[in-house]
């Protein structure tokens, strides 16, 4: 079923306004524009699905806002970021209740990043054709194979969901998934904050002044990719803005010296914001300058606690089928190795249940790992000698 018109998206919404859960999906395009280019749809109720075409002439999308919105009515997605992102962005608000497949997946042994595909296969027996996975979703009109295709995305879901569910509530997990969809129904998750954009690249600044140029040259280039609706790197690219911050211009002739960047750049409007920018970020008082991530300094003889830990989690992942992504990072099991008090996600809720606990008393030797029929194997240590 494909919807074009307000009056049947109207009617399809009010059939499910009273049912437990919708399957929710989209399609976009976004390789040539900062903004996400919605093109189409896809929800799935309890007996009946339909691909919405939000860029059909006139078509209203409030009475599916609405759905989103719904308290009462559970929204499943699978991989769910990118997809909530598209309709904050819309509404300003986030789809809750939410559940996301992918997520309960790692819960429920299917590894670190389940596909679809693999789900679908696996709970739902269905074979996916994927050849319509990158046509053009903007071109008009849709093919009947791109409306299949896209359909299917959430008629399979409503059994990977179920299955899902069902494994969750024998194992007596639903409340790990619903922990971890605090962060996916979180607006923060999806507000863009120009001015702190710059602890996003992946090179550290260490000194504070640097740090102060990078953050007002990364809130300018957002900023404008905004403006222009295309992606960051089509206004300046990452190696052209840390060249920048490292060697600040003061002028026209010393951005012109900037590798990467071409004279009609340097003449423009943007380049003379570009230097007022980096003038900004020059005259910001030295005490108020960005401070940067705190750098843990690793304990001496670290390494081997690291080790030990390491083959611990992979002890507790595979004996309880939990995606070791999901339990621990790797900076947080190294906050682990040095402090006891560690705060970090891994000595809270479940994951504290599931491997902090464990994890403190094999640093204090009250537990031991061993190895019996090719499998790791955590043993009670023998009580000391008094």
């Amino acid at each position: 079923m494909l919807i074009t018109t307000t009056a049947q998206l109207t009617e399809f919404c009010a059939t499910l306004s009273d049912v437990d859960f919708v399957t929710v999906d989209t399609e976009f395009m976004r390789e040539r524009t900062y903004w996400p280019n919605l093109c189409l749809i896809q929800v799935g109720g309890p007996h009946a699905a339909a691909a919405i075409d939000p860029l059909a002439e006139g078509i209203d999308l409030k009475p599916l806002f609405a759905l989103l919105a719904n308290p009462k009515v559970l929204k499943v997605f699978h991989a769910a970021r990118q997809d909530v992102e598209i309709f904050y962005n819309l509404t300003g608000t986030v789809p809750a209740p939410m559940f996301d497949t992918q997520v309960a997946a790692m819960v429920c042994g299917f590894g670190e990043a389940a596909s679809y595909e693999t789900l679908a296969g696996t709970l739902a027996s269905a074979k996916i054709d994927k050849s319509s996975r990158f046509t053009d979703w903007a071109r008009r009109p849709l093919t009947e194979k791109q409306t299949d295709y896209a359909l299917g995305d959430v008629t399979h879901l409503r059994l990977v969901y179920e299955k899902l569910n069902e494994r969750l509530a024998k194992t007596k997990r639903t409340e790990w998934v619903r922990e971890e969809m605090a962060t996916l129904t979180n607006p923060a998750t999806y507000k863009i904050e120009p001015m702190e954009i710059w602890r996003r690249f992946k090179w550290r600044a260490e000194k504070p002044r640097l740090r102060a140029i990078l953050r007002e040259l990364a809130a300018w280039r957002e900023i404008e990719a905004q403006r222009l609706n295309v992606p960051r790197g089509r206004v300046l690219r990452d190696e052209a803005l840390a060249e920048i911050a490292h060697h600040p211009p003061k002028d026209g002739h010393e951005l012109a010296r900037i590798r990467g960047l071409h004279t009609g750049f340097v003449e423009s409007r943007q380049g003379k914001e570009v230097l007022e920018a980096v003038a900004r970020g020059l005259a910001v008082p030295h005490d108020q300058c960005p401070t940067g991530e705190e750098r843990r300094i690793p304990s001496r003889g670290i390494g081997p606690v690291m080790d030990l830990l390491k083959v611990l989690l992979k002890q507790v992942s595979e004996e309880n089928d939990v995606a070791a992504k999901l339990i621990v990072t790797t900076d947080d099991l190294e906050a682990i190795a040095s402090d006891d008090e560690a705060n970090v996600p891994a000595m809270h809720g479940w994951r504290r249940e599931l491997f902090g606990n464990v994890a403190l008393k094999l640093k204090r030797g009250e537990v031991a790992l061993s190895v019996k029929d090719h499998k790791i194997r955590l043993l009670e240590a023998p009580a000391k000698a008094k």
